[in-house]
């Protein structure tokens, strides 16, 4: 398969880098305002989570789905490949934990919490499975932040990188 130049790998980065920002950026907006919820007061509860799907809709998703599509010609098309660096290997398997936590526990439960919401009004905030929902569902975004974070470091230091044969024979 042919693989990028020089100049087409630079555009690759900056698509990469915007599709994170906007997940990750969708993540901590999501957060703030479930951090910020006043879960006596069904208004402001109600507002807050159908504001956390927009994001979840808007800007998660399409920051998870591009970035997922920027890591597929990040492998087919670049010398990076998928796993012959390991801290790439590693990355990459990281984001896919990432998004299977966003898409089958943060996500499902938001949308659990927002059915509630919506069928039992108020009462839903003094629903045990409400309760237990938001709070399971921030544990959740907390080690979707937590593993972002890792893979950033992961990203800058590049870790379980190989050694230059020249050196390790010295």
């Amino acid at each position: 398969m042919k693989k990028m130049g020089p100049k087409g790998l630079k555009w690759l980065k900056i698509f990469h880098l915007f599709f994170v920002i906007l997940f990750f950026g969708g993540i901590l907006s999501s957060t703030v305002l479930n951090l910020q919820m006043d879960l006596t007061n069904y208004e402001v509860t109600n507002l807050m989570y159908k504001n956390m799907i927009i994001i979840s809709d808007y800007v998660v998703r399409y920051g998870a789905v591009g970035t997922l599509f920027i890591s597929f010609i990040y492998g087919f098309f670049t010398n990076w490949g998928f796993f012959k660096h390991r801290w790439v290997g590693v990355k990459f398997v990281l984001f896919i934990i990432q998004t299977i936590v966003g898409i089958f526990i943060v996500d499902k439960l938001m949308v659990a919490n927002m059915e509630l919401l919506e069928t039992q009004k108020k009462w839903a905030l003094n629903n045990p499975i409400f309760i237990h929902n938001h709070e399971i569902r921030q544990y959740a975004v907390m080690f979707q932040i937590v593993v972002t974070i890792f893979i950033l470091i992961i990203s800058v230091l590049k870790p379980w990188k190989k050694k230059n044969v020249k050196a390790k024979n010295r």
